[in-house]
Protein backbone atom coordinates (compact mmCIF):
# COMPACT_ATOMS: atom_id res chain seq x y z
CA UNK A 1 0.00 0.00 0.00
CA UNK A 2 2.78 2.25 0.54
CA UNK A 3 4.15 1.87 -2.32
CA UNK A 4 0.66 2.76 -4.51
CA UNK A 5 0.32 5.82 -2.14
CA UNK A 6 3.59 7.22 -3.44
CA UNK A 7 2.27 6.68 -6.99
CA UNK A 8 -1.03 8.81 -6.08
CA UNK A 9 0.60 11.59 -4.59
CA UNK A 10 3.51 11.72 -7.41
CA UNK A 11 0.23 12.06 -9.64
CA UNK A 12 -2.97 13.84 -8.12
CA UNK A 13 -2.28 17.02 -6.39
CA UNK A 14 -5.33 17.39 -3.63
CA UNK A 15 -5.17 13.63 -2.24
CA UNK A 16 -4.90 13.15 1.72
CA UNK A 17 -3.87 9.63 1.75
CA UNK A 18 -4.05 7.23 5.13
CA UNK A 19 -3.06 3.87 5.99
CA UNK A 20 -4.87 2.45 8.51
CA UNK A 21 -3.51 -1.41 8.27
CA UNK A 22 -1.60 -3.16 5.93
CA UNK A 23 -4.63 -3.55 3.75
CA UNK A 24 -6.85 -0.91 3.94
CA UNK A 25 -6.24 2.70 2.41
CA UNK A 26 -8.30 5.91 2.69
CA UNK A 27 -8.44 8.73 0.20
CA UNK A 28 -10.02 11.92 0.87
CA UNK A 29 -10.11 14.05 -2.52
CA UNK A 30 -12.30 16.70 -4.39
CA UNK A 31 -15.67 15.87 -5.61
CA UNK A 32 -13.80 16.85 -9.50
CA UNK A 33 -10.83 14.07 -9.22
CA UNK A 34 -13.06 11.19 -8.41
CA UNK A 35 -13.58 10.12 -11.81
CA UNK A 36 -10.04 10.20 -12.68
CA UNK A 37 -8.59 8.87 -9.15
CA UNK A 38 -11.17 6.12 -10.30
CA UNK A 39 -9.93 5.23 -13.78
CA UNK A 40 -6.30 5.70 -12.52
CA UNK A 41 -6.85 3.04 -9.54
CA UNK A 42 -8.78 0.54 -12.19
CA UNK A 43 -5.81 0.74 -14.43
CA UNK A 44 -3.82 -0.15 -11.62
CA UNK A 45 -5.67 -3.32 -11.11
CA UNK A 46 -8.35 -2.23 -8.22
CA UNK A 47 -11.16 -3.09 -10.37
CA UNK A 48 -13.83 -4.32 -8.36
CA UNK A 49 -15.90 -1.59 -7.87
CA UNK A 50 -17.75 -2.73 -4.72
CA UNK A 51 -19.77 0.06 -3.00
CA UNK A 52 -21.18 3.72 -3.26
CA UNK A 53 -22.04 4.89 -0.34
CA UNK A 54 -23.76 8.81 0.82
CA UNK A 55 -23.06 10.06 4.80
CA UNK A 56 -25.01 13.42 5.56
CA UNK A 57 -23.03 15.61 7.79
CA UNK A 58 -26.06 17.97 8.07
CA UNK A 59 -24.55 20.45 10.66
CA UNK A 60 -21.61 20.77 7.72
CA UNK A 61 -24.30 21.23 5.40
CA UNK A 62 -22.29 18.29 3.32
CA UNK A 63 -22.54 15.07 1.90
CA UNK A 64 -19.98 12.69 2.13
CA UNK A 65 -20.12 10.17 -1.34
CA UNK A 66 -17.50 6.50 -0.37
CA UNK A 67 -16.63 4.77 -3.25
CA UNK A 68 -14.93 1.38 -1.92
CA UNK A 69 -12.58 -0.66 -4.51
CA UNK A 70 -10.63 -3.59 -4.34
CA UNK A 71 -9.13 -5.92 -6.82
CA UNK A 72 -10.19 -9.43 -7.91
CA UNK A 73 -8.67 -12.62 -6.81
CA UNK A 74 -5.81 -13.49 -9.85
CA UNK A 75 -4.93 -17.04 -8.83
CA UNK A 76 -7.06 -19.39 -6.72
CA UNK A 77 -4.93 -20.69 -3.96
CA UNK A 78 -3.03 -17.47 -2.39
CA UNK A 79 -4.15 -13.70 -2.21
CA UNK A 80 -1.44 -11.24 -4.04
CA UNK A 81 -0.93 -8.23 -1.70
CA UNK A 82 -3.09 -5.50 -4.29
CA UNK A 83 -5.22 -8.52 -4.39
CA UNK A 84 -6.09 -7.93 -0.61
CA UNK A 85 -6.32 -4.35 -0.49
CA UNK A 86 -9.73 -2.02 0.17
CA UNK A 87 -9.35 1.26 -0.92
CA UNK A 88 -11.76 3.88 0.14
CA UNK A 89 -12.47 7.04 -1.51
CA UNK A 90 -14.02 9.93 -0.24
CA UNK A 91 -15.46 13.13 -1.26
CA UNK A 92 -17.69 15.43 0.15
CA UNK A 93 -20.58 17.86 -2.21
CA UNK A 94 -22.74 20.59 -0.59
CA UNK A 95 -26.38 19.28 0.69
CA UNK A 96 -27.61 22.59 -1.05
CA UNK A 97 -26.28 21.74 -4.67
CA UNK A 98 -26.30 17.85 -4.47
CA UNK A 99 -23.91 17.39 -7.74
CA UNK A 100 -21.55 15.22 -8.76
CA UNK A 101 -19.96 13.78 -11.82
CA UNK A 102 -21.55 10.19 -12.55
CA UNK A 103 -18.39 6.98 -12.61
CA UNK A 104 -20.69 4.65 -14.29
CA UNK A 105 -18.19 5.30 -17.51
CA UNK A 106 -15.64 4.02 -15.48
CA UNK A 107 -17.65 1.29 -13.10
CA UNK A 108 -20.90 0.29 -14.92
CA UNK A 109 -22.11 -1.55 -11.71
CA UNK A 110 -22.39 2.08 -9.67
CA UNK A 111 -25.11 2.83 -11.79
CA UNK A 112 -27.77 1.34 -8.97
CA UNK A 113 -25.69 2.78 -6.52
CA UNK A 114 -26.00 6.14 -8.36
CA UNK A 115 -29.91 5.66 -8.55
CA UNK A 116 -30.57 4.85 -5.08
CA UNK A 117 -28.86 8.38 -3.53
CA UNK A 118 -30.36 10.50 -6.32
CA UNK A 119 -33.53 8.76 -4.75
CA UNK A 120 -33.07 9.01 -1.12
CA UNK A 121 -30.27 11.65 -0.41
CA UNK A 122 -31.28 13.64 -4.17
CA UNK A 123 -27.64 13.38 -4.96
CA UNK A 124 -27.69 14.71 -8.74
CA UNK A 125 -25.00 12.12 -10.55
CA UNK A 126 -24.38 14.49 -13.85
CA UNK A 127 -24.16 12.38 -17.04
CA UNK A 128 -26.19 9.52 -15.41
CA UNK A 129 -28.64 8.38 -18.34
CA UNK A 130 -31.40 6.95 -16.20
CA UNK A 131 -31.91 9.03 -13.17
CA UNK A 132 -35.42 7.07 -12.30
CA UNK A 133 -36.78 5.46 -9.08
CA UNK A 134 -35.24 2.47 -7.64
CA UNK A 135 -37.17 1.69 -4.50
CA UNK A 136 -39.31 4.24 -4.01
CA UNK A 137 -43.25 4.47 -4.78
CA UNK A 138 -43.53 8.11 -4.76
CA UNK A 139 -41.66 11.58 -4.56
CA UNK A 140 -40.94 12.91 -1.32
CA UNK A 141 -40.61 16.81 -0.75
CA UNK A 142 -37.30 15.53 1.22
CA UNK A 143 -35.48 12.67 -0.05
CA UNK A 144 -35.69 10.05 3.20
CA UNK A 145 -32.43 9.17 4.08
CA UNK A 146 -31.64 13.06 4.47
CA UNK A 147 -31.13 13.83 8.37
CA UNK A 148 -33.79 16.44 7.97
CA UNK A 149 -36.64 14.03 6.80
CA UNK A 150 -39.27 14.16 9.54
CA UNK A 151 -39.87 10.52 10.52
CA UNK A 152 -42.62 11.01 12.63
CA UNK A 153 -44.21 13.55 10.77
CA UNK A 154 -44.34 10.92 7.21
CA UNK A 155 -45.76 7.90 9.29
CA UNK A 156 -48.22 10.12 10.93
CA UNK A 157 -49.56 11.36 7.56
CA UNK A 158 -49.39 8.15 5.59
CA UNK A 159 -50.36 5.90 8.23
CA UNK A 160 -52.34 7.98 10.64
CA UNK A 161 -55.58 7.95 8.43
CA UNK A 162 -55.88 4.57 8.59
CA UNK A 163 -58.63 3.51 10.47
CA UNK A 164 -57.81 1.30 13.73
CA UNK A 165 -59.27 -2.58 13.86
CA UNK A 166 -61.85 -1.26 16.64
CA UNK A 167 -62.58 1.71 14.00
CA UNK A 168 -63.37 -0.39 11.29
CA UNK A 169 -65.20 -3.34 13.32
CA UNK A 170 -67.52 -0.47 14.62
CA UNK A 171 -68.31 0.58 10.96
CA UNK A 172 -68.54 -3.16 9.74
CA UNK A 173 -71.17 -3.37 12.34
CA UNK A 174 -73.23 -0.72 11.44
CA UNK A 175 -73.68 -1.71 7.67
Amino acid sequence: MEELKKKLLAYFTDLTIQIHDDYRMCINTQKETVVSLLNYLKNMGYEHFALLSCIDWIDKGEFELIYILSAYMEVCDKYQEKEQGIIIIKARISRDDAKVISVINVFENAEPYERELHEMFGIKFEGHPRLTPLMLEREYEIPPFRKDFDTLKYVDNTFGKIPSIEERKANYERT
